[in-house]
């Protein structure tokens, strides 16, 4: 390598200055080159290629195609595939396949996107790792093994477990509590063992890294400035840009890096240090970086025994590769994880757990949907066709949703900290795709809709499908315009429906209709006006004067009963608010009172701190948002809603928030259970007063000392016990809720089932409260300047359910609650003037029927078109055969999910067995069963993660994972929380082979 002429004389120069004290071990820096390319923040995807995307890729390609010694390292892939796809020539495509082949370019991560841990589900975590790991291998052949969630703001625990079932070796995280660590870092506690799930334990535990205080930057260092969008400018000169590497300034440089090397040396306990290179849009000018950096690796290295460090280009591969090597004893962290997040006393990153809630519920909104059409497209394929589908048509429709999904599970995207036009841009993206997965799942139905013509009669035939994996009965909810309705099955039988006026909309009616649907199926329901004496069953509403705040000291004595087989639901009349709920089974009555409340934002005290997209600092406690509540019963026979509308002032003639909660009239036996031991509840929250964020507050008489329990991106549940801080408690003892919540005392649990991100906590004895909006500005010169300021006058619906009762009972409804909850039943409307067919409607498949504490987490047809024997796919990359071949439908992806945790019930939390070929017998005779890893790119069999030395030694180890069992032909055992996934390859139809290219 060229070096400059005066760079020798200055090297003894600077030598002089570290021969005092030396260390008794040389420090060996992997410095690990990268740059940190957020999936659209500020900018969207269609701008930010040309601002610094493409660049980095470009510029980093030819720079170390340059130099052998030279290292980088990927990260997220949704850019990368736009730059591969669209501007990437044959010439850097050969480079990139020829540095990873050399191990001098690494991927890692490797999904769509790094995504947020707070606030985004499992399910789609995993679904955004797959999407990544699938291009990854069928364009490379290649499966990243190490992790770098640097900037996600919190670590969850439920990550390091999925990453350990995706096959990575070791896992690197940054943001946890700035307090934490600092004490972390003191005690040489930033590495250790992780076992994030309690019942998988050390069977998918993973060594874990935490980033030291300067994060994934490194300041100081950074010769290309920083990117102007969306055109660079034109003289290349870039704002803060540092002063190249030269005889004037190289002892700055050299005693900037070793001081930090030795600074940051301390903080671990072996003599190897990880030090990332780069920072946010960094690496867009890559010959600018290696250039001056290349300086001082060789200058430290020409003298690393006198400095007491060396300097050297590195992966994470190689860096972890070195520390495994050493073979430390390291000490376990169990299943806590690191949330909430703080940078500072007074910055509490809580605030994003609530923020722009329409995005988060539609983000949840289209994540059920795919995994509706994935079951029912596999469905039309399998055993037989749909003879009028278009299969590339239809899997391009998935395909555009999958993106979509993925790509909003970014850590500044579905927790609404991006800028307006970018939040445009997921929306349109997500809506975008669910028009086309509603057409797909339309198509298929097309043909399977029974005849019916009544030109007369008008309305709609509704397709409802069930998308879980076993019998539901519940409620679907449509919007008529009449108010007299009559509801048939496919063979003309009265269906069981009830009819009321809307709780919001003006001259239309909820139609509530009750339907029973087996697993994977469907069912017809004919709405048409009513005629005669036929019509849904009607209903009585009760309505009670509006109650003001001045009663509710006097509440309490006159009690209204709504009940169910269930519950009983006592309101007051003197106050219009509940009072307490009975739960029937155990005879136990609960206080409870529901009411809004909320935080003012505090934009005065600290200049610089407020409330805002990301941080909750509010100025005080909640203070209630109302003065005035109206109470409506609306009775019938299928059930009964109570609505409940609250006024911010005692004269407003409209209401700001408001309550519906239903109570089903359904038997808990014969499948009704779940629907008879749920309160429904929906809000209307907004439009907020500026500088507001609105709770919606339970009290109970629950005696559960502020200690709450959250769930782990509805994964698991992790307990939160409140903790005093000398300032900012309120916030910093808020914590995300994906899907559930709950608290309890000895006797009781009240368990909260959510539709989608929210913020949770418990304030007070008793209490359990949502932040469910949030409407803010400030004047911050950073806010202004990118339209960050989260003025969000819209008004939102979201919807929890509550489960009141013994712990056992709840702990047994819970998860299957939230399932029922989070996929519901999907409804396709048509005309009935446009289903009249000639042909007659083809028989139902067998249902798909799992055993109840087994959920099917995806059932899907990929489209990959790689091999399952690895060293075949590799040898067709070889021979050029890659991702531009037609997409394979014969694959089906199977993955299956154990929904409790060990000791959790003493039914459900068993091992269950299952026979697959019998489970999935309507799809067709089963050929072959593969085990694969979470994301479908490692065999089992051959994925042999590596094996980290702890304090509790290998018999702790040994014992967890006795428990993974293998396939016995078709038959498998499932354990507590285990995700087992599978290809599996049904006996092809000669339908099926002429309509699909492979390729």
């Amino acid at each position: 390598m060229w070096l400059p002429l005066w760079l020798p004389v200055l090297m003894q120069l600077v030598l002089l200055r570290f021969l005092v004290a030396q260390p008794m071990k040389p420090i060996r820096v992997f410095v690990v080159p990268h740059s940190h390319m957020d999936v659209v923040w500020i900018h969207t995807v269609q701008e930010s290629p040309w601002a610094y995307a493409a660049n980095v890729y470009t510029s980093v390609v030819q720079e170390l195609m340059l130099q052998k010694h030279r290292r980088f390292i990927a990260v997220e892939q949704e850019y990368f595939r736009l730059w591969w796809d669209g501007i990437a020539s044959d010439r850097q495509k050969r480079q990139v396949r020829h540095l990873l082949a050399t191990r001098r370019l690494e991927f890692v991560i490797g999904g769509q996107v790094m995504h947020d841990e707070a606030v985004t589900h499992f399910d789609d975590q995993i679904l955004q790792l797959t999407e990544g790991h699938g291009f990854l291998y069928e364009t490379f052949g290649i499966r990243p093994r190490f992790s770098w969630q640097v900037d996600p703001f919190g670590a969850s625990a439920t990550t390091p477990t999925l990453f350990a079932l995706a096959g990575f070796y070791a896992h690197v995280i940054s943001r946890i509590d700035y307090d934490l660590k600092g004490a972390m870092q003191k005690n040489q506690g930033l590495q250790f063992v992780w076992r994030g799930s309690p019942s998988l334990a050390a069977k998918q535990e993973i060594f874990t890294h935490v980033l030291d205080q300067y994060s994934y930057c490194s300041e100081g260092f950074h010769w290309d400035g920083s990117t102007l969008s969306p055109e660079p400018p034109p003289n290349r000169k870039f704002p803060d840009m540092i002063e190249p590497v030269d005889e004037n300034n190289i002892r700055y440089y050299v005693n900037l890096l070793v001081d930090l090397v030795k600074e940051r040396a301390a903080w671990f306990r072996t003599s190897h240090l990880l030090w990332p290179w780069g920072c946010d849009k960094q690496f867009f000018n890559a010959s600018l970086q290696f250039a001056n950096m290349d300086i001082l690796l060789d200058y430290t290295n020409s003298y690393k025994s006198r400095l007491g460090i060396s300097v050297e280009y590195a992966t994470l591969a190689k860096y972890f590769g070195a520390l495994q090597a050493t073979n430390v004893t390291w000490h376990v962290r169990e299943h806590q994880d690191f949330l909430p997040y703080s940078s500072g006393p007074h910055q509490a990153w809580t605030g994003f757990y609530s923020s722009c809630n329409q995005l988060k519920g539609l983000a949840r909104r289209a994540s059920a949907l795919l995994y509706a059409g994935e079951s029912m497209f596999t469905r039309s394929v399998w055993p037989v066709p749909h003879q009028h589908l278009d299969l590339d048509w239809a899997l391009k429709q998935l395909q555009q949703l999958r993106w979509a999904v993925s790509e909003v599970q970014h850590h500044d995207a579905i927790i609404g900290t991006e800028t307006p036009k970018v939040r445009d841009m997921y929306v349109k993206n997500l809506r975008s795709g669910m028009q086309g997965v509603h057409e797909l799942m339309a198509s298929i139905f097309q043909d399977r809709t029974p005849a019916y013509s009544d030109p007369e009669a008008g309305g709609h035939i509704a397709v409802v499908y069930n998308p879980l994996a076993w019998t539901v009965t519940t409620f679907v909810t449509l919007t008529v315009g009449f108010s007299r309705v009559h509801v048939t099955d496919e063979f003309g039988q009265p269906v069981a429906a009830q009819v009321q006026e809307s709780k919001e909309k003006e001259n239309a009616y909820d139609l509530h209709v009750l339907t029973t649907i087996p697993g994977l199926s469907y069912q017809h329901y004919i709405i048409k006006r009513a005629q005669g004496t036929q019509g849904a069953t009607p209903v009585k509403t009760s309505k009670f004067v509006r109650r003001t705040k001045i009663h509710a000291g006097s509440g309490g004595r006159h009690l209204i009963r709504v009940e169910n087989d269930c519950y009983t639901v006592f309101l007051d009349a003197d106050t219009n608010l509940m009072h307490s709920i009975l739960e029937r089974e155990s005879n136990s009555t609960v206080r409870v009172t529901q009411e809004f409340m909320e935080y003012h934002v505090n934009n005065l005290e600290f200049e610089e701190l407020s409330s805002n997209y990301y941080l909750f600092l509010p100025n005080g406690t909640a203070e209630p948002a109302w003065e005035g509540v109206k109470l409506e019963i609306v009775a019938g026979k299928l059930m009964t809603e109570i609505r409940q509308f609250f006024y911010r002032k005692e004269r407003d003639r409209n209401h700001t928030y408001a309550v519906y909660s239903r109570l089903a009239h359904v038997p808990v036996g014969h499948g009704g259970e779940l629907l008879c031991r749920r309160i429904e509840q929906e809000y209307r929250v907004g439009p907020l007063e500026l500088n507001r964020e609105a709770v919606l507050r339970t009290s109970t008489s629950l005696h559960n000392r502020q200690i709450l329990y959250s769930d782990s991106n509805g994964f698991q549940m992790q307990r939160r016990v409140f903790r005093e801080h000398a300032t900012n408690s309120i916030a910093r003892n808020y914590y995300p809720m994906v899907q559930s919540a709950f608290i309890e005392d000895s006797q009781s649990r009240l368990v909260l089932l959510s539709e989608q991100a929210h913020g949770v906590s418990s304030q007070g004895n008793g209490q359990v409260e949502v932040m469910l909006h949030r409407q803010l500005w400030n004047n911050f010169d950073w806010a202004l300047d990118y339209d960050l300021t989260l003025d969000d006058t819209s008004v939102v619906h979201p919807v929890l359910w509550l489960l009141l009762g013994p712990r056992p009972l709840t702990a047994g409804l819970h998860q299957r609650s939230g399932l029922a909850l989070q996929h519901r039943p999907i409804v396709l409307l048509r005309e009935l003037n446009e289903t009249a067919q000639n042909h007659p409607s083809p028989q139902q498949q067998e249902p798909v029927t799992l055993p109840p504490s087994l959920h099917l987490q995806i059932l899907s047809i990929p489209g990959w078109n790689y091999s399952s024997n690895h060293r075949k796919h590799l040898q067709n990359l070889q021979k050029g055969h890659g991702r531009k071949a037609k997409a394979d439908l014969r694959r089906v992806l199977l993955r299956l999910h154990h929904l409790y945790e060990v000791g959790e019930d003493p039914v459900l939390s068993q091992p269950v067995s299952v026979n697959l070929e019998v489970v999935l017998q309507g799809l067709g005779p089963v050929v072959e069963v593969e085990e694969r890893s979470l994301t479908g790119t490692w065999d089992v069999s051959t994925l042999h993660r590596w094996s980290w030395r702890t304090r509790d030694g290998p018999h702790s180890r040994g014992s967890s994972s006795s428990h993974l069992t293998s396939l016995q032909g078709m038959k498998v055992t499932i354990y507590p929380k285990e995700i087992r996934t599978f290809f599996i390859h049904f006996c092809s139809s000669e339908l099926l082979v002429d309509s699909v290219n492979s390729g």
